[in-house]
């Protein structure tokens, strides 16, 4: 599916750190070593069709790597 981030990402909380990712080795042999973590938080998204909505959004992140493998989890509205 594909979608915009629409502003900021606002409650963002870890969900895992290093190894306790699931896909770490996957993460480390595509993007590269780093300090993984997954996350997720609330933002306004745009969908594909052009309607906007709430959703609650996981993504991977690394330093010096930045957000990797956005996906949309669950919609909030």
């Amino acid at each position: 599916m594909y979608f915009e981030i629409q502003g900021t990402i606002e409650d963002i909380e870890p969900i895992a750190i290093g190894s306790s990712i699931r896909d770490l080795s996957r993460l480390k042999k595509q993007f590269g070593p780093g300090r993984w973590r997954k996350l997720k938080g609330t933002t306004n998204v745009k969908l594909g069709n052009g309607h906007v909505r709430r959703a609650e959004v996981h993504w991977y992140e690394a330093h010096g790597i930045g957000k990797r493998k956005m996906k949309i989890k669950r919609f909030l509205d």
